[in-house]
């Protein structure tokens, strides 16, 4: 449905976002996920025609946002970062006066009106000004508008920042259950939330993307060799050295002592599995296993490998 196409944006002589390309496909719930100033923002709002890009272009059902741009903001519903509402307006007349901008009137409101108070949950709050609602209920209105016009595309820039954590959770059903109905794009630094909301995930750095896949497909690549912890005890120092030498393809990684036991730290190659191998090997030496834990890698660490210290930053 969506196609962005060597996309650039510069703010003077700052590049924002460096000749990027990927696509979305129908129905999909893309996440966007780096760091604060990455570009995550500045994407988002050229691919809504928010802002005009440098260079590049971005299609949606081969229309393009430079010829095509009122078409495009037709389909799209945007929720910005900053969400823009008038805190003095009641919540009705607020969802009005979109509605009158998107040329809704009549029928075609009043069912639009009765269809996003319901999907967003504003029944509570539909006669009170924006102002006296909560920071939860200030995103539900936020999409409400973004949603009023049903959309086939909704485009969400950091919808949960600044809530707590029961209105987290809140908005991410509510994305979750948008994104049954439409192609969704939530962009993010919060990790937790692109990981429990998302089925693909785009890592972006410096302005330019730097992994794109779903979470698994992530998370393998970047997997290299798997850790295991072994907590044991009674077991001799000459048994300890000798199972990577016996143990084909593990290697003894650390071994600190604690308070009458042992923690050993064994790595070993992803694609295998020789923990019933080191179970036996314990057994027949004689040492008490009280913990054997398998480090697996987590979204974070692969964040932070692209994007943490040492990640490119040209």
């Amino acid at each position: 449905m969506i196609r962005v196409e060597n996309l650039v944006k510069n703010y003077g002589d700052v590049q924002a976002v460096r000749d990027i390309s990927f696509q979305v496909n129908d129905g999909e719930i893309l996440g966007f996920l780096g760091e604060n100033g990455a570009g995550k923002s500045t994407t988002l709002k050229v691919m809504t025609g928010y802002l005009s890009a440098t260079a590049g272009n971005v299609f949606v059902d081969d229309m393009n946002i430079v010829d095509d741009s009122l078409e495009i903001r037709r389909r799209v519903g945007y929720l910005p970062e900053l969400n823009p509402l008038y805190g003095e307006m009641i919540v009705y007349d607020l969802l009005s006066f979109i509605a009158t901008i998107r040329r809704m009137e009549g029928r075609a409101f009043r069912q639009a009106l009765e269809r996003v108070v319901e999907q967003c949950g504003l029944a509570g709050v539909v006669h009170r000004a924006v102002q006296e609602c909560s920071k939860g209920y200030k995103q539900r209105i936020g999409l409400a508008t973004a949603m009023l016009h049903d959309p086939d595309i909704l485009v969400l820039d950091e919808p949960v920042t600044g809530l707590d954590p029961n209105q987290i959770v809140e908005i991410r059903e509510l994305i979750r259950s948008l994104g049954r109905e439409k192609t969704l794009i939530m962009s993010s630094h919060i990790l937790q939330e692109i990981e429990a909301t998302v089925d693909r995930i785009i890592i972006i750095h410096n302005g330019e993307i730097v992994a794109d896949g779903l979470r698994e497909e992530l998370m393998s690549s970047f997997r290299g060799q798997t850790q295991l912890t072994l907590e044991i005890k009674e077991a001799e120092e000459e048994s300890v050295q000798g199972l990577p030498v016996q143990l084909q393809g593990v290697s003894l990684s650390g071994v600190a002592e604690n308070n009458g036991s042992q923690t050993l730290v064994l790595e070993y190659d992803r694609d295998t599995d020789p923990r019933e191998r080191i179970f036996h090997y314990a057994r027949d030496h004689g040492w008490v296993i009280l913990e054997m834990s398998q480090a697996r890698v987590q979204l974070e660490d692969v964040f932070r490998n692209l994007t943490g210290e040492g990640a490119s930053n040209a």
